[in-house]
């Protein structure tokens, strides 16, 4: 895993190219991806600036340091990632008389951009990657990110010349970036936890969506083209489902999954895997157990000492029957704490989901053994595991073609129910019935029963302030996917429609953002094996109706862990990878959160309208639970600290 920074004049009108300086700057700033190497490249004639640092996983020889030119002198490339069909691309190069310098798939991918041009290479890419080519021929820059997201890329304009990094503190060592928050992506921001793509908290400073690519020509606008489209994927999958008997599709995703793994186990350095006890990190360390019989796989966990958030003794059980070599650690709020504050350089602008606390905690103590872990994440998105499909699928079929009336009496009834009571009822509950947040989710059923529109349901389930606007001053928020008419076209299932939107907007703005922030903070590389492309494609060809097999989400990942675990090890409510914020803020966290939501402070600064925030930290203390909406104006309030002293 790596780092890439750099520039590109692509009008020679200009003579404000940075300086060789600030691109080792740029460059260095990204040390923490990339620790073992670094170097760049400098051609003020082309006006092109190249960096990378890196992580070496692949070939730990000097041949597989970055930027790296194709052996026909035409391509120079810059590459964070991993690539998985590297077997079949070394085999077809060698085919066509390309021989890669050494074993690294960087060598593969220069070759391959050499033999093939960049278009007709992408399609033969499995894999997670951000690319910088650059054409010498042509005098075009290329980047490219992959299909799922899994890899950051950001780009955007300064005077006359386009900047691009893996992480936007890339950009701050350039004396002519000149970054203005953007009102409208906090307003974003409020309503989600993360401020979607393709915008980010600066105005003309951008995320490069996946399956996407840029090409920019000198003294020619930067084209961006799809070349793997998930909305038209899924779209065509699903409209062409798989008619086997259920169990041959969950033998058929079993030999796939198998695959997907394997090839992501492939490392010069140790390699492990991140364990909650989940479903998805469950089947994906039995595939790693099946796949080294001889070897036994390295797991990691995290617990929490608080009731209703500590999965460990469910991950500890899995990996005890697996027999794996299991590391876990308990956190503390103190833990917390001491990582609260070091969130805004992480993640560089807002971020508030606040898993990002224990992603962060269990990639330090993996860090500590391994260089290279896999993780599960993406199956909830593919197999329809979240709450909130079943919750909002179910609601949205009673209550369509309710009487109006119905629905206004049933809403207030609910909305008259003390939250801080539900919660207590919600933690009372037996185990195997228990639901963390039931207040807060019950008032959210209320609003949505006033309403017959679907999409206003998804919505408010994923919403934390809506609207924002009436948070967020002078603003009006980006909208997009969530307001689409062409995917309401496209998936006229709702429960389609919810795992579609949540695979394009949440997975790969907030899952995969949190997971590679969080494992490059410190050096460690984060392989996602459900997320291979043929995985995903095979999934939206599975009907619904198996996904959610007679009332049981995930079926087919279930049974392909049941062939490996004991039923009653995984048949469990799901829990999610949470923390106990709502406590923590009424606790250890209370004085920091006191200091940042400090009044005069908020009317200074102009950006929220205080009395809505001070309304809801005062009912938070009191036993309501706002934790997670006062999470988002607490994780801007302390990204605004660092903004305003770096600028």
């Amino acid at each position: 895993m790596c780092g890439l920074a750099g520039f590109y004049n692509y009008r020679e009108s200009s003579r404000l190219l940075p300086s060789r300086h600030e691109l080792e700057l740029m460059t260095a700033s990204l040390v923490h991806r990339g620790p073992d190497d670094s170097g760049v490249i400098y051609e003020p004639n082309i006006g092109l600036g190249l960096g990378h640092r890196r992580l070496s996983i692949r070939d730990l020889s000097p041949l597989g340091a970055q930027p790296m030119c194709s052996s026909c002198g035409r391509f120079w490339i810059a590459y964070n990632g991993e690539i998985y069909s590297d077997k079949e691309l070394r085999a077809e190069l060698l085919a066509f008389g390309r021989k890669p310098k050494g074993t690294s798939d960087t060598a593969l991918l220069a070759e391959a951009f050499g033999e093939w041009g960049v278009e007709k290479t992408l399609p033969k890419l499995n894999g997670m990657f951000a690319i910088a080519a650059f054409d010498m021929k042509e005098r075009t820059l290329h980047l490219i990110r992959d299909r799922l997201g899994i890899k950051p890329l950001y780009w955007g304009f300064m005077n006359d010349t386009i900047i691009f990094g893996s992480e936007l503190k890339a950009f701050v060592p350039l004396t002519s970036w000149k970054p203005t928050i953007d009102r409208n992506s906090l307003a974003s921001f409020m309503r989600h936890n993360y401020v979607p793509a393709p915008h980010t908290i600066y105005k003309n400073t951008y995320k490069l969506e996946p399956g996407a690519r840029i090409e920019i020509k000198k003294n020619k606008e930067p084209i961006i083209t799809r070349y793997w489209d998930f909305l038209e994927i899924a779209c065509s999958a699903k409209n062409n489902l798989k008619k086997h008997d259920p169990k041959e599709i969950v033998n058929e995703l079993d030999t796939l999954l198998l695959d997907a793994v394997k090839r992501r186990m492939v490392s010069d350095v140790p390699i492990g895997t991140l364990l909650s006890g989940g479903i998805d990190s469950s089947t994906v360390t039995a595939l790693m157990a099946d796949n080294s019989p001889a070897r036994k796989i390295k797991t990691f966990s995290i617990g929490f000492s608080e009731e209703g958030y500590d999965e460990a003794p469910y991950a500890k059980a899995i990996a005890a029957y697996l027999g794996t070599e299991h590391t876990e650690l308990y956190a503390q709020p103190s833990d917390a704490i001491s990582l609260v504050d070091k969130m805004p350089t992480m993640y560089d602008e807002p971020f508030a989901d606040s898993s990002q606390i224990p992603t962060a905690l269990v990639s330090i103590l993996t860090r500590k053994y391994v260089t290279v872990v896999l993780s599960g994440d993406g199956g909830d998105e593919l197999f329809a595991g979240y709450n909130r499909y079943n919750i909002g699928y179910n609601l949205a079929n009673r209550m369509n073609g309710s009487p109006e009336l119905v629905r206004k009496i049933l809403s207030q009834s609910l909305r008259l129910l003390p939250t801080g009571l539900l919660d207590k009822l919600g933690h009372r509950l037996p185990s195997k019935f228990r639901i963390n947040q039931l207040g807060q989710k019950i008032k959210k059923v209320a609003l949505l029963t006033k309403t017959e529109d679907l999409d206003a349901i998804y919505r408010e389930m994923v919403s934390h302030w809506n609207p924002p606007e009436e948070i967020v001053k002078y603003a009006t928020e980006h909208r997009g996917a969530l307001w689409s008419d062409s995917i309401k076209k496209a998936y006229p299932n709702f429960l389609d429609r919810m795992q579609a939107l949540d695979t394009v907007t949440y997975l790969p703005d907030d899952i995969l953002t949190k997971v590679d922030r969080a494992s490059m903070a410190i050096g460690l590389e984060a392989r996602i094996p459900l997320l291979d492309y043929r995985v995903v494609e095979l999934a939206w060809s599975i009907p619904r109706d198996i996904k959610i097999f007679r009332g049981v989400s995930k079926w087919p990942l279930r049974e392909i862990l049941c062939k490996r675990v004991p039923r009653h090890l995984i048949d469990r409510p799901k829990m999610g990878f949470g923390v106990p914020i709502e406590s923590w803020l009424r606790g250890p966290l209370k004085d920091w959160s006191n200091d940042l939501l400090n009044d005069h402070a908020i009317r200074d600064q102009d950006y929220f309208n205080p009395d809505g925030i001070k309304d809801r930290w005062h009912r938070h203390q009191k036993g309501e639970n706002w934790a997670y909406p006062l999470w988002n104006v607490l994780m801007f309030q302390s990204w605004l600290k660092k903004f305003q002293d770096n600028t």
